[in-house]
Order: structure tokens, then sequence, then C-alpha cells
């Protein structure tokens, strides 16, 4: 059988963090939306098991852990980390990340968007 392409996806995962420049977000946590899309390369349509295919449970917890590790300055140094985290499953070949800070302005939510590749 032909080799299979599946997106995997994490959406809207809230976590509590330091992430900001700015006096309030230096001060005190604040709330951060996350959102995975992994492009994930199989030999095969997976079997029905876990280990056939990659596990979104690891990437939440990843995610997690980044945010409990410490302040972030930047967004876009977010979603690096997490792009990373996804990419050490040599079955990912490209992932996604958007972070979104939902309570900065009371007319917009913002966020930045990274979209990293396997190295060929």
């Amino acid at each position: 059988m032909a080799e299979a392409a599946y997106t995997i996806r994490l959406d809207v995962l809230e976590v509590r963090m330091g992430l900001g420049i700015h006096a309030a977000e230096l001060a005190a946590p604040q709330r951060v939306l996350v959102s995975v899309a992994m492009t994930c390369a199989y030999p095969a349509p997976p079997e029905d098991r876990i280990d056939a295919v990659v596990d979104y449970d690891r990437v939440r917890e990843g995610v997690h852990a980044i945010a409990a590790s410490g302040h972030v300055m930047l967004q876009e140094v977010l979603c690096d980390r997490i792009a990373a985290l996804c990419l050490t499953d040599p079955r990912v070949v490209e992932v996604t990340v958007r972070s979104t800070k939902p309570d900065i302005y009371p007319d917009a939510q913002i966020g930045c968007e990274v979209i990293r590749r396997r190295a060929e």
C-alpha cells in the first residue's frame, strides 16, 4: 500500500504562562491559546493502535511543560519551541504552530504562527 499522510491537530489548548514584553505581561501569567497541526507521514494507513501514529498526548503534555518552564518574551520563540518538540518525532514532516494572546486588547486577539518543515 502507498504512503499515507495525515494532519494531526491539537486546537486551542489553553495554558497560563508568562509571555510578553510589557510590564503587565512580565508581572503575571496570562491565558495563551495554542494550536498545532502536524503533517505526519506513515508508510501505509496505520493500524488501529496508538503506537502506529503520532500521539497528540505527548504534544499536549509538552506544550504544558514549555508553558511551565519560565517566562518567554516573544510568541515567535514560543511557537518555535513547540514546533521543535513536534519535529522530534520523525514521522512529523511539517508542523504549523499558532499562539494567541486573547486578553491583551478588548477588541482583538494577537498571535503568531510558524510553519516548520523537516530538513531533507
